[in-house]
């Protein structure tokens, strides 16, 4: 049997395995932080890992990028994935058990928040998440080619910003 070989129009790092081991608990986290899902979050740094694998990042920035990135990534699969969210509550209906309530309702609460986190400028977004998933300003300051001492002020405003969002869209009661 035949050993599959990366092609030479796609050649992948050396360092990648090094940079996986080290990187990947991060890359899920983040993603994580974004989904709320760790199934769904291992896709996501699947994905990353692809990319940067190809890329021609240099190893002492791989953390920042894999860190955006897969905030990146993770606010895409939210993007994409709102149609497939209305098709199946509309599949589920309204009937909910009283046990469950408290769930559902927590559940929502968190749809809420990543729809919201998904309708941010996408560098609030990223860096509100990345500050979120135990980054320092420093790093999320390397990581979005910001200054330090601004990472602070971008975090708050995207805070604010997702407030608004989630008082803009709270459902009527």
């Amino acid at each position: 049997m035949a050993v599959s070989t990366p092609s030479p129009a796609a050649p992948v790092r050396s360092d990648l395995e090094s940079i996986f081991r080290s990187a990947y608990p991060r890359v899920v986290s983040v993603a994580a932080r974004v989904l709320g899902s760790r199934n769904e979050a291992e896709d996501v740094a699947q994905e990353v890992f692809l990319s940067f694998g190809r890329s021609s990042v240099p190893a002492g920035e791989a953390m920042g990028w894999l860190s955006v990135a897969a905030a990146h990534t993770a606010l895409n699969h939210i993007r994409s994935g709102k149609r497939r969210a209305a098709r199946e509550q509309a599949v589920r209906g309204d009937g909910v058990a009283p046990d469950i309530a408290d769930a559902v309702a927590a559940r929502d609460e968190r749809a809420q928040v990543r729809a919201a986190l998904s309708r941010l400028p996408r560098k609030q977004a990223v860096a509100l998440v990345l500050r979120h998933s135990g980054l320092s300003y420093a790093e999320v300051a390397a990581a979005l080619d910001l200054s330090p001492s601004s990472v602070g002020t971008t975090v708050r405003r995207a805070e604010s910003a997702l407030r608004k969002e989630l008082n803009r869209h709270a459902p009527s009661e």
